[in-house]
């Protein structure tokens, strides 16, 4: 069985593989995009090409997958700060809700007026809520789409509710939801809820998901 320093080890060299990897991919990338942009600078014509379109979208999908990677590597480094919560969580909604009302999705929230105050990292915690709704609005139906965020106390932490009317996920898929690069859209890192739920363990948190294909999703969220 392997120690704590053992496994300490472990996760420090597969960090550092991972960051080194993203770097030495990074450089050539930028290199091949800027090029790519300087050949339809000097000749527009390329872009009425058959595959160009195809080119820069591949190009787009490998710069998001390295920007995910970067999060997902570094989403369990968190830096905590007294936060209190029904502020906090009142701000992120307020953020978010001009891009569902131009959406056309209708959005709830119900967060009470007395939450307690945590220790959390804002910056992480408000990256994993806005992965969640974002999974949230591309499941559900534009028009008709409905979104709804609660939020309650329990014990000496928080329980925070996504829940969408979308499309739903099957059984066979819920035990693979959180796995690194697993996704059921068209298009995408499949890194999303991976981040999302590294930045909820990080705080000794809990992340729970109920689906019904065709009715919804709603993810629990513990916060303590």
């Amino acid at each position: 069985m392997c120690n704590d320093d053992t496994v300490c080890k472990l996760k420090n060299d597969f960090h550092y593989t991972l960051s080194k990897f993203s770097h030495e991919i990074r450089n050539p990338l930028t290199l091949i995009s800027s090029e790519l942009q300087m050949i339809a600078s000097a000749h527009p014509e390329v872009e009425d090409y058959n595959h160009w379109n195809d080119v820069m979208d591949n190009l787009a999908y490998v710069t998001d997958l390295l920007d995910d990677l970067s999060v997902f590597n570094n989403a369990g480094r968190i830096r905590l700060e007294a936060t209190d919560t029904c502020d906090y969580l009142k701000t992120v909604i307020s953020s978010i809700k001009p891009t569902l009302d131009y959406l056309g999705i209708t959005f709830e929230s119900h967060i009470p007026e007395s939450l307690p105050v945590l220790m959390l990292d804002k910056i992480r915690i408000r990256e994993m809520l806005l992965n969640l709704l974002k999974n949230a609005w591309e499941a559900v139906p534009v028009p008709g789409g409905k979104i709804s965020v609660s939020a309650f106390s329990k014990k000496s932490g928080i329980c925070i509710d996504i829940e969408d009317n979308g499309c739903g996920v099957s059984k066979e898929q819920l035990n693979s939801i959180f796995q690194p690069f697993f996704t059921t859209k068209e298009s995408g890192t499949g890194l999303g809820l991976a981040i999302s739920r590294q930045i909820i363990e990080a705080h000794h948190g809990s992340i729970s998901i109920e689906s019904t294909p065709g009715q919804g999703t709603v993810f629990h969220i513990f916060l303590g």
